[in-house]
Protein backbone atom coordinates (compact mmCIF):
# COMPACT_ATOMS: atom_id res chain seq x y z
CA UNK A 1 0.00 0.00 0.00
CA UNK A 2 3.19 2.17 0.22
CA UNK A 3 4.52 1.33 -2.43
CA UNK A 4 4.83 4.73 -5.17
CA UNK A 5 3.84 6.48 -1.79
CA UNK A 6 6.46 9.31 -1.06
CA UNK A 7 6.11 12.42 2.10
CA UNK A 8 8.21 15.32 0.23
CA UNK A 9 8.51 17.23 2.92
CA UNK A 10 6.17 18.42 6.55
CA UNK A 11 3.00 17.55 4.66
CA UNK A 12 3.77 17.23 1.03
CA UNK A 13 2.77 14.11 -0.25
CA UNK A 14 2.92 12.73 -3.61
CA UNK A 15 0.68 9.20 -4.82
CA UNK A 16 1.94 7.49 -8.08
CA UNK A 17 -1.20 4.75 -9.18
CA UNK A 18 -2.22 5.44 -12.64
CA UNK A 19 -2.55 9.18 -11.66
CA UNK A 20 0.28 10.98 -10.76
CA UNK A 21 -1.04 12.94 -7.70
CA UNK A 22 0.33 15.80 -5.41
CA UNK A 23 -1.19 16.57 -2.06
CA UNK A 24 0.03 20.47 -0.47
CA UNK A 25 2.97 20.51 -2.36
CA UNK A 26 6.14 22.29 -0.21
CA UNK A 27 9.77 22.43 -0.83
CA UNK A 28 9.71 20.19 -4.17
CA UNK A 29 13.43 20.14 -4.81
CA UNK A 30 13.37 20.26 -8.39
CA UNK A 31 10.78 20.47 -11.64
CA UNK A 32 8.86 17.92 -12.23
CA UNK A 33 5.93 19.04 -13.81
CA UNK A 34 4.18 15.33 -14.00
CA UNK A 35 1.07 16.38 -11.54
CA UNK A 36 -2.46 14.46 -12.95
CA UNK A 37 -4.13 16.54 -10.13
CA UNK A 38 -2.84 18.65 -6.92
CA UNK A 39 -5.13 18.55 -3.87
CA UNK A 40 -4.53 21.63 -1.49
CA UNK A 41 -6.08 21.09 1.62
CA UNK A 42 -6.21 25.13 2.57
CA UNK A 43 -4.41 27.91 1.79
CA UNK A 44 -1.43 28.76 4.48
CA UNK A 45 2.58 28.95 2.85
CA UNK A 46 3.15 25.47 3.79
CA UNK A 47 0.31 24.15 1.79
CA UNK A 48 -0.42 26.50 -0.77
CA UNK A 49 2.87 27.30 -1.71
CA UNK A 50 2.78 29.02 -5.99
CA UNK A 51 6.22 28.34 -6.25
CA UNK A 52 6.00 24.49 -5.43
CA UNK A 53 2.56 23.97 -7.77
CA UNK A 54 4.76 25.44 -10.40
CA UNK A 55 7.25 23.07 -10.35
CA UNK A 56 4.93 19.63 -10.17
CA UNK A 57 1.82 21.04 -12.27
CA UNK A 58 1.70 21.02 -16.52
CA UNK A 59 -0.94 22.12 -18.87
CA UNK A 60 -3.01 19.50 -18.13
CA UNK A 61 -2.84 19.02 -14.59
CA UNK A 62 -6.15 19.50 -12.35
CA UNK A 63 -6.02 20.98 -9.17
CA UNK A 64 -8.59 20.24 -6.04
CA UNK A 65 -8.98 23.07 -3.60
CA UNK A 66 -11.44 24.69 -1.07
CA UNK A 67 -13.50 27.16 -2.55
CA UNK A 68 -11.93 30.21 -0.97
CA UNK A 69 -8.37 29.25 -2.67
CA UNK A 70 -10.58 30.49 -6.17
CA UNK A 71 -9.46 33.89 -6.88
CA UNK A 72 -5.69 32.98 -6.02
CA UNK A 73 -5.68 30.52 -8.45
CA UNK A 74 -7.35 32.29 -10.97
CA UNK A 75 -4.94 35.09 -10.77
CA UNK A 76 -2.10 32.95 -10.98
CA UNK A 77 -3.29 32.14 -14.65
CA UNK A 78 -5.28 28.24 -13.52
CA UNK A 79 -7.44 27.96 -15.76
CA UNK A 80 -11.51 27.53 -14.58
CA UNK A 81 -11.79 23.83 -16.35
CA UNK A 82 -8.63 22.91 -14.64
CA UNK A 83 -9.76 23.90 -11.29
CA UNK A 84 -12.08 21.59 -8.79
CA UNK A 85 -13.44 23.60 -5.82
CA UNK A 86 -14.77 21.90 -2.67
CA UNK A 87 -16.33 21.97 0.50
CA UNK A 88 -16.70 19.37 3.74
CA UNK A 89 -18.26 16.41 3.81
CA UNK A 90 -18.65 15.78 0.14
CA UNK A 91 -17.52 13.28 -2.70
CA UNK A 92 -15.91 14.23 -5.74
CA UNK A 93 -14.11 12.60 -8.97
CA UNK A 94 -11.96 14.19 -11.28
CA UNK A 95 -9.72 12.20 -14.11
CA UNK A 96 -11.46 9.08 -13.00
CA UNK A 97 -9.77 9.82 -9.48
CA UNK A 98 -13.11 9.24 -7.11
CA UNK A 99 -12.57 11.05 -3.47
CA UNK A 100 -14.13 12.89 -0.49
CA UNK A 101 -13.46 15.90 1.66
CA UNK A 102 -13.61 15.64 5.48
CA UNK A 103 -13.49 19.20 7.46
CA UNK A 104 -10.08 20.01 8.94
CA UNK A 105 -10.04 22.51 11.60
CA UNK A 106 -9.00 23.63 15.07
CA UNK A 107 -10.90 22.93 18.42
CA UNK A 108 -9.52 25.87 20.42
CA UNK A 109 -6.98 27.50 18.43
CA UNK A 110 -7.38 29.70 15.68
CA UNK A 111 -5.36 29.02 13.27
CA UNK A 112 -7.55 26.76 11.40
CA UNK A 113 -10.92 28.06 11.34
CA UNK A 114 -13.69 25.36 11.04
CA UNK A 115 -15.83 28.58 9.24
CA UNK A 116 -12.99 28.24 6.35
CA UNK A 117 -14.33 24.98 5.20
CA UNK A 118 -10.57 23.59 4.74
CA UNK A 119 -10.65 20.15 4.09
CA UNK A 120 -8.96 16.40 4.48
CA UNK A 121 -9.17 14.25 2.13
CA UNK A 122 -9.54 10.57 1.26
CA UNK A 123 -8.55 9.28 -2.20
CA UNK A 124 -8.77 6.02 -3.74
CA UNK A 125 -6.24 4.95 -6.10
CA UNK A 126 -6.69 1.71 -7.12
CA UNK A 127 -9.01 0.44 -4.39
CA UNK A 128 -7.34 1.81 -1.97
CA UNK A 129 -7.87 4.76 0.36
CA UNK A 130 -5.51 7.26 1.46
CA UNK A 131 -6.85 9.72 4.34
CA UNK A 132 -4.36 13.21 4.36
CA UNK A 133 -6.21 14.78 7.23
CA UNK A 134 -4.73 18.05 6.82
CA UNK A 135 -3.77 20.64 9.30
CA UNK A 136 -6.70 19.11 11.82
CA UNK A 137 -7.04 18.77 15.68
CA UNK A 138 -9.60 15.29 16.77
CA UNK A 139 -12.44 16.10 15.68
CA UNK A 140 -16.15 14.20 15.86
CA UNK A 141 -16.23 14.49 11.78
CA UNK A 142 -12.21 12.87 11.36
CA UNK A 143 -13.37 10.02 13.68
CA UNK A 144 -15.68 8.94 11.46
CA UNK A 145 -12.93 8.36 8.33
CA UNK A 146 -12.86 4.85 7.10
CA UNK A 147 -9.37 4.46 5.40
CA UNK A 148 -6.67 1.75 4.07
CA UNK A 149 -3.74 4.36 4.98
CA UNK A 150 -3.64 7.28 6.86
CA UNK A 151 -1.41 10.42 7.30
CA UNK A 152 -1.94 12.52 10.24
CA UNK A 153 -0.42 15.80 11.52
CA UNK A 154 1.91 14.85 14.84
CA UNK A 155 3.70 18.15 15.17
CA UNK A 156 1.21 19.64 17.72
CA UNK A 157 0.68 23.55 18.06
CA UNK A 158 -1.22 24.35 14.90
CA UNK A 159 -2.97 20.56 14.42
CA UNK A 160 -3.12 17.64 16.65
CA UNK A 161 0.02 16.64 18.41
CA UNK A 162 1.28 13.06 18.64
CA UNK A 163 -1.19 11.57 21.25
CA UNK A 164 -4.17 12.84 19.40
CA UNK A 165 -2.76 11.70 16.27
CA UNK A 166 -2.56 8.29 17.99
CA UNK A 167 -5.99 8.58 19.60
CA UNK A 168 -7.52 8.90 16.02
CA UNK A 169 -5.94 6.10 14.49
CA UNK A 170 -6.79 4.14 17.19
CA UNK A 171 -9.99 5.12 17.04
CA UNK A 172 -10.41 5.06 12.95
CA UNK A 173 -7.84 1.83 12.31
CA UNK A 174 -6.37 2.00 9.24
CA UNK A 175 -4.23 -0.77 8.25
CA UNK A 176 -1.05 1.77 8.09
CA UNK A 177 -0.30 5.31 9.86
CA UNK A 178 2.01 7.54 8.21
CA UNK A 179 2.87 10.66 10.41
CA UNK A 180 3.39 14.01 8.56
CA UNK A 181 3.47 17.71 9.62
CA UNK A 182 6.87 17.54 11.96
CA UNK A 183 10.38 18.09 11.05
CA UNK A 184 10.27 21.99 9.81
CA UNK A 185 7.94 23.95 10.59
CA UNK A 186 6.66 22.66 13.74
CA UNK A 187 7.50 18.88 15.24
CA UNK A 188 10.24 16.65 15.88
CA UNK A 189 11.18 13.15 14.20
CA UNK A 190 10.70 12.30 18.04
CA UNK A 191 6.77 13.38 17.66
CA UNK A 192 6.55 10.61 14.84
CA UNK A 193 8.44 7.92 16.47
CA UNK A 194 6.13 8.39 19.84
CA UNK A 195 3.29 8.65 17.86
CA UNK A 196 4.23 5.49 16.51
CA UNK A 197 4.99 4.11 19.66
CA UNK A 198 1.43 4.69 20.91
CA UNK A 199 -0.79 3.01 17.91
CA UNK A 200 -2.60 -0.49 18.71
CA UNK A 201 -1.02 -4.04 17.42
CA UNK A 202 -2.80 -4.14 14.01
CA UNK A 203 -1.95 -0.60 13.01
CA UNK A 204 0.99 -0.78 11.16
CA UNK A 205 3.44 2.56 11.55
CA UNK A 206 5.94 4.23 9.04
CA UNK A 207 7.84 7.14 9.05
CA UNK A 208 8.31 8.14 5.30
CA UNK A 209 9.99 11.46 5.44
CA UNK A 210 13.34 11.38 4.89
Amino acid sequence: MLENVEVLYHSSIRLKGNKTIYIDPFKINENRNDADLIFITHDHYDHYSEEDVDKVKNKDSIIIAPENLLKKLLKKGIEQNNIVLVEPGQAYEARGIKFETVSAYNLGKPFHPKGNNWVGYIINIDGINYYIAGDTDLTNENKQVRCDVAFVPVGGTYTMNYTEAAELINNIKPKIAVPIHYGSIVGTKQDAEKFINLLNDGIQGEILMK
